[in-house]
């Protein structure tokens, strides 16, 4: 594929056209700048979303954002609606991480007040959250735990007294899908969970204490209630265990089931089942689960570093959730389509979600701003708030979730140490705690591409308008 394939919709949306292939059921868009479209043909990401426009049932058009890169089915970036309820429903569009996704506290403190504090802080945190791969807590939690929090999700931990009301509100789904049947999820993928909720994974995951460096809409920011060098806590990470095996499971699952329904695709990774059908059905109600532990783990690492922040601080002072937003989901919505209001399965593989102001669906105090959007950067590099607009309707209202990786992990390692990363975060006064020199070194800020160059698109497309940016000060990695 070449840039000559592309037609130009604006200098933030290209498209190729369904005449491009002739088993293309709608057109694939991307949106990128001129600048970063060099980088989208480094990985297959651009076939992955060719493919994805192969899917019974999607509706309109396959879409991809300015953090776009290879995955395993669909590209990493990628966003497909299809058709409620006879429409498909695909394990790869979601990908292994289920509800992968960002939460981020906010606190009274300015970073001159923190900064004699800092590195004790970094070091509690880093001693209250196991992190890295197949890292998990001391104290295991039983099958029958495990269960109600895969149905009864961040609800059910406020209501054993982990955290408070606001923090339910504050959440995306309010911290449950209500679809979700702990039934479907294997005995297999639950072990794997037990000792897993409170803990990061390995990879880009991480818990960063950052400052907020700059305001770039003070009336969002406001009801968001951030300030200029306020000090925020970002926590990126998602199901564990527990995620990867449920789509593990059924992944083989929808594999053998395709022949059935006469369902004949491009790629087997993007293999998918209708929605109505049974298996469609036990996938759906298993990743609701799954993303209820996510939201959940998300939960308790925040409920674990209220505790490092405490046992620094002092009782006085308590983190306040501002939201919690998933990016690796299918979600059941109503959109408009040809003028008309239907219900979709909206698949976002590494994509965000960016509601605009007035929806029920986000809290009541964010409704006249929009959905707080929160994008993660790489490590020592700026993260993102932004606010969901009425445009980006166009994009089933998502927008990117990270910067989006530029090299494997494997060619990070080849060019930089993880000592040098190190050294080169420290020279920018950015504390690093992270028990491996290779997992640094997998994750330097080289092998992504540049935050705000991706961001910048989401909002010169109008998708979503920048809130504030984000600067890091200590960043506690997983192995």
């Amino acid at each position: 594929m070449q840039k000559k394939d592309f037609q130009k919709i604006n200098d933030y949306l290209w498209e190729i056209p369904r005449s491009f292939r002739s088993d293309m059921r709608v057109p694939a868009r991307i949106y990128v700048s001129e600048n970063l479209l060099k980088d989208v043909f480094r990985d297959k990401s651009l076939e992955q979303l060719v493919n994805t426009t192969t899917l019974p049932g999607i509706v309109k058009y396959a879409l991809s954002m300015p953090d776009t890169h290879e995955g395993y089915g669909f590209c990493i970036g990628g966003v497909a609606a299809t058709k409620f309820p006879d429409g498909v429903i695909s394990p790869g569009g979601i990908g292994f991480d289920q509800n992968c996704g960002v939460r981020l506290l906010k606190s009274e403190y300015t970073e001159n007040e923190i900064k004699p504090h800092l590195e004790k802080l970094a070091d509690e945190i880093q001693k209250e959250v196991p992190s890295g791969l197949g890292k998990g807590r001391q104290i295991k939690l039983s099958i029958g735990q495990i269960n109600k929090i895969l149905e009864g999700g961040v609800p059910k931990l406020v209501e054993q007294g982990y955290g408070e009301k606001e923090d339910i509100e504050n959440c995306e789904e309010r911290g449950k899908m209500e679809e979700a049947d702990a039934s479907c999820v294997s005995e297999r993928a639950k072990n794997r969970g037990t000792d897993q909720v409170g803990t990061l994974g390995s990879g880009n995951h991480f818990c960063e204490l950052q400052k907020v460096e700059e305001i770039f809409d003070e009336e969002a920011a406001k009801v968001f209630g951030l300030f200029k060098e306020q000090i925020v806590v970002m926590i990126h990470t998602g199901s564990r265990g527990l995620g990867h095996q449920n789509c593990t499971d059924y992944l083989k699952t929808v594999m053998g089931a395709m022949p059935k329904y006469g369902i004949k695709l491009p790629d087997r990774e993007l293999a998918c089942v209708p929605f109505n059908s049974p298996e469609g059905q036990r996938f759906f109600k298993a990743m609701c689960a799954a993303c209820n532990y996510a939201w959940s783990n998300r939960h308790m690492i925040a409920h674990y570093i209220r505790k490092a922040w405490k046992s620094v601080l002092g009782e006085k002072e308590n983190l306040k959730l501002l939201y919690d937003v998933a990016h690796n989901i299918a979600k059941i919505e109503e959109h408009e389509v040809d003028g008309q209001k239907i219900k979709l399965c909206v698949h976002r593989k590494g994509a965000t979600r960016a509601f605009p102001p007035g929806l029920a669906e986000i809290p009541e105090i964010y409704r006249s701003v929009g959905q707080p959007v929160l994008i993660p950067g790489s490590m020592g590099t700026a993260s993102y708030v932004l606010s969901g607009t009425e445009k980006s309707k166009e994009a089933w209202h998502t927008v990117c979730h990270g910067a989006g990786r530029t090299m494997s992990r494997h060619a990070a390692m080849r060019r930089i140490s993880g000592e040098a990363v190190v050294r080169n975060l420290a020279s920018q006064g950015i504390i690093v705690k992270c028990r491996s020199l290779k997992g640094i070194a997998e994750e330097a800020p080289l092998a992504y591409k540049n935050i705000d160059d991706v961001v910048e698109v989401v909002h010169k497309a109008g998708l979503s308008k920048i809130v504030a940016r984000l600067f890091p000060l200590a960043v506690i990695k997983g192995e």
